[in-house]
């Protein structure tokens, strides 16, 4: 899954960067609102973390200028402000949910997840295909009743495919959620990654999960191709 922070204070834009990457996500970062409404309108997130109080354009704005432009990535926005009129007027802008600073990264992970359960994204923390099962919580994985280890970025590559069953998506578009677009659309990463994914919930069962589409990228199905 693909996050974008845009926070001004490097301190807890790293801070929160980290975890997340350690936690398995795909993150980018912005320092200012002009920057970060650029991210927004750019790519593709499932995920903005916006902070109110930023350079140049405050988070409200930026918020407005994405929704004016039909971006409905869920946003959570940061504030310092604990004063209710200052979180009745982002959420009427268009936020998803809010967390006042300084806060506890636990909690801004807990959020995130929960904003990733709702529609059109399949929802509740229990995600699955035929006997392969996995719970977005508890970070575990299993197929016919067999745990299954994953590293976070396998994890992170088999949500995304759980996550849009029967849908192919490209070798850019994985790239896009799982890592992030400092990599080149012509690396074989997401190939290789899908060999891993492949050799752990595939391999030994029936049937296959993991389809490549030649020419455009793999998908999640059960349905086998003739």
């Amino acid at each position: 899954m693909r996050v974008l922070i845009v926070e001004d204070e490097a301190g807890v834009a790293g801070f929160v960067k980290q975890g997340l990457t350690e936690a398995g996500y795909s993150v980018d970062v912005a320092g200012n609102g002009p920057d970060g409404l650029e991210y927004a309108l750019a790519f593709e997130y499932d995920v903005v973390v916006l902070d109110i109080m930023l350079p140049h354009m405050n988070g409200l704005d930026v918020l407005r200028e994405m929704r004016e432009k039909r971006v409905k990535t869920p946003v959570l926005l940061l504030t310092a402000r604990d004063g209710v009129d200052d979180r009745v007027k982002g959420l009427d802008v268009g936020a998803d949910d809010y967390l006042i600073k300084p806060f506890a990264f636990p909690e801004l992970l807990a959020r995130i997840r929960a904003l990733l359960r709702r529609p059109p994204l399949q929802s509740g923390n229990l995600l699955s295909m035929n006997d392969l099962e996995m719970d977005v919580t508890q970070r575990e994985v299993r197929r016919a009743g067999k745990s299954i280890e994953l590293s976070p970025r396998e994890f992170s590559l088999l949500e995304l495919l759980l996550r849009h069953p029967n849908q192919v998506l490209t070798r850019t578009q994985i790239i896009g959620h799982v890592w992030n677009f400092d990599y080149y659309s012509e690396t074989n990463v997401v190939d290789v990654y899908i060999g891993y994914l492949r050799r752990k919930i595939d391999r030994g069962f029936v049937p296959p999960l993991i389809q490549t589409v030649r020419g455009v990228g793999y998908r999640l199905s059960e349905a086998q191709d003739d």
